[in-house]
This record gives C-alpha cells, sequence and structure tokens, in this order.
C-alpha cells in the first residue's frame, strides 16, 4: 500500500495525500499572495506534473491534483525554487496563517504575520497538523468566520487583541507583542491537553488569566469585490491554463491574492472574460460548498459538483454537497446539507456535513425532485 494513503491527513508539499485522481499537493503561498511569475510557473508545474487542476481552500492555499507518485519528488523541486514550500519540512507543516487578501505592505496584519513566520521554529513540535493562525488586524475584521485556532483581531475599542478560538471575547495585547503571544497561547494550548482535543474550539481547559479578557471583536466587515479585478472560481477550482492566461495579462511587479472565498484577486485591474470565471457577486455558485466528490475522492460514495450546480439557482442560503461525513468543502453548517452516505444521499436543515438527517439515503432523482429541479 502507498505510504501516502492516511486518514486523518492534513496534506502540504512534503506530504502528499493519495486521492482517487492522484496525489493533493497543497501550496500554501506566503499572506495569501503569488507574483505573477510564482502563479506562471505554478501553472506550468500542475500542468506538467499534474492534471492541470488547481483547488483554492478555505485557508486560502491552492491543491494541485492528479500529480503521480514518480512525479512529486520533481514537483516539490520546482515548488521550493519558486520558495512556495518552505525548505523545512517542520516549518511548512506549521506554517498555517490565514491573513485578510487586502493586506498593505507594513499595515498590522502584514507585520504580524511576518513576525509569526519568522519565529515557526517556537512553536510547539507537538501542535496538531490542522492549526491554524488567524491575523485579522484590519480595521473591521474580514475573516471572522474562518477557522483558526489562534487568533489576532482588532476589537470592537479599535485595540488589537488575541483570542482563542471557540471564546467569545479576548484580550487586549500591546503592538509589537503579538508573535509571542500567539506562540505562548500554543505552547499553552499543547501543554493543557489541547493536542488530544485537535482543535482550540474543542479544547474547553479554562484559558491562563493572561489570556482571558472581555473585549469583543469588530463587527466583521465584507470583503469588497472589485468587478475585472476579483474574479469567483466556481467550487475554488481553476485550471492551470486559464490561470496562465490571467498571469499573462499582469505586469511583472503585479500578482494575486489568495482568499478563503473561493474569490482570486488580481493586484492589478484586468478586464477578462472566461467561462471558468465569475463576474457577478451575486452568482449563486458562490454560495454552494461542494467537495470533489466521486470520482475524484476515495473517501466519497456520490458525485458532488454537477448536483451543486443544478441546484444552485433554487437555493436562497447556503448549500454544501459533501462526498462524506468529513466535511472538507466546509466545516461550517448551511441552510441545506446533502452528504454522501453508501452511494446515496442524507439531506440535513441548517447543520454540517454528516448531520442527522431530515431525510435519508436518497438518490440523485429524489434529490432533485425535492427541491423542484428538472
Amino acid at each position: 500500500m502507498s505510504h501516502f494513503i492516511r486518514k486523518g491527513w492534513c496534506p502540504d508539499a512534503w506530504r502528499p495525500m493519495m486521492a482517487g485522481d492522484g496525489l493533493l499537493v497543497r501550496v500554501k503561498p506566503r499572506l495569501g499572495r503569488l507574483t505573477r511569475d510564482q502563479a506562471l510557473a505554478l501553472a506550468d508545474a500542475a500542468a506538467t506534473h499534474g492534471s492541470g487542476l488547481i483547488d483554492m481552500t478555505r485557508r486560502a492555499n491552492l491543491q494541485l491534483r492528479g500529480v503521480s507518485e514518480s512525479g512529486w519528488p520533481v514537483l516539490l523541486e520546482r515548488l521550493l525554487a519558486l520558495d512556495l514550500v518552505d525548505a523545512d519540512a517542520d516549518r511548512e507543516k506549521r506554517r498555517n496563517i490565514l491573513v485578510p487578501p487586502i493586506w498593505r505592505q507594513g499595515d498590522d496584519s502584514h507585520r504580524i504575520a511576518c513576525d509569526l513566520l519568522a519565529r515557526l521554529d517556537e512553536l510547539p513540535a507537538a501542535l496538531p497538523g490542522k492549526t491554524g493562525f488567524v491575523i485579522d488586524a484590519g480595521v473591521a475584521p474580514l475573516l471572522h468566520d474562518q477557522p483558526g485556532d489562534f487568533r489576532i483581531e482588532r476589537s470592537d475599542a479599535g485595540d488589537l487583541m488575541l483570542r482563542a478560538d471557540g471564546r467569545s471575547t479576548g484580550c487586549a495585547i500591546t503592538p509589537g507583542g503579538e508573535a509571542e503571544a500567539l506562540i505562548a497561547l500554543a505552547h499553552w494550548f499543547v501543554a493543557s491537553g489541547g493536542a488530544a482535543a485537535g482543535r482550540m474550539a474543542r479544547h474547553d481547559a479554562p484559558l491562563p488569566g493572561w489570556a482571558t479578557g472581555t473585549l469583543r471583536a469588530a463587527p466583521a466587515a465584507i470583503l469588497p469585490w472589485r468587478k475585472g479585478t476579483s474574479y469567483g472560481l466556481p467550487f475554488g477550482r481553476i485550471d492551470a491554463a486559464l490561470l496562465a492566461r490571467l498571469a499573462a495579462t499582469l505586469p511583472p511587479d503585479s500578482g494575486f491574492r489568495t482568499t478563503p472565498w473561493r474569490i482570486l484577486m488580481l493586484e492589478t485591474p484586468v478586464d477578462m472574460q472566461d467561462d471558468g470565471l465569475l463576474t457577478d457577486p451575486a452568482d449563486p455558485l458562490l454560495r454552494i460548498d461542494a467537495c470533489p466528490g466521486q470520482p475524484a475522492c476515495a473517501q466519497a460514495s456520490v458525485e458532488t459538483r454537477d448536483l451543486a450546480r443544478h441546484l444552485a439557482p433554487l437555493m436562497a442560503g447556503r448549500l454544501h454537497v459533501s462526498g462524506c461525513a468529513k466535511s472538507c468543502a466546509s466545516a461550517a453548517p448551511a441552510a441545506v446539507t446533502l452528504t454522501g452516505r453508501d452511494g446515496r444521499y442524507d439531506l440535513a436543515l441548517d447543520a454540517p456535513a454528516g448531520a442527522p438527517p431530515l431525510r435519508a439515503t436518497l438518490d440523485r432523482a429524489a434529490v432533485l425532485a425535492h427541491f423542484g429541479a428538472a
């Protein structure tokens, strides 16, 4: 059996994961940014060593699909040369930092994230692989609903605050001490048994006094959509050829920002029309979460994305179609959730994937009929 086949794995470039269509290789652009040249080279690498399909994740990372086991070492070397992967596998594993995509050079989000990146070696070795940091230090939080265990946010009073995920309040933090506080909270998490819980939100140990406070995060803001410079990616997917065409329209000193909302932001205005890009912020496909499903994922027992496309125009709220109960596309509850089980779909409302169903073991025709689709 291939050593790439493992359940409960959080893959990266050093530790890819076998899916139904080949190895899944995760790339974490530093600060969620790809330069023009990096994007062109990444597109070529995805097409040369994989299937050419690239998925944007909820952590604003990119996943190259369909990579062969024999081609992975060469791909890894290319990613290292592009500075898209850390040369130290342990540092790469810890490098799970989400920042708002509209950060600017030298602002608080950029400054704090760079400080933390420089100190990754100080994080505890026993930190679970899925542990993430959110640096959301703009005037108004953009990442309030995005998963992350240890968070720096802007309070409703305008101060920077440290907050442990799952807690509604946090404590004030002195500017310049944010990375130190995040590292200390990560060490407390491991020392207090948090690794067994896996995530901060599931760890119910009382926080240390220095990390406890009454500050609340400022009201969440909405990512500004600038038509022509931001494009939605259906289900977060873009093919290598399209990414290369987009990159070729940019000047050499420009690039892209990746986001957790399946929106690719261009740093330079471009007006490019393509069937593979969404230009309307109200497009129903942007309200749909659907994992690759069968046959791309060996864990999935049902097809997901074609069904989701048929249902999208009928949905007023969020729809989640998950190939299995692992809930890879989104861990949050959705207005309508369809979970694959033994080749059929379980239907739940206002629930995450795998929740007790309102209706169980529906085939595709029954799902479409339930929502009045032809």
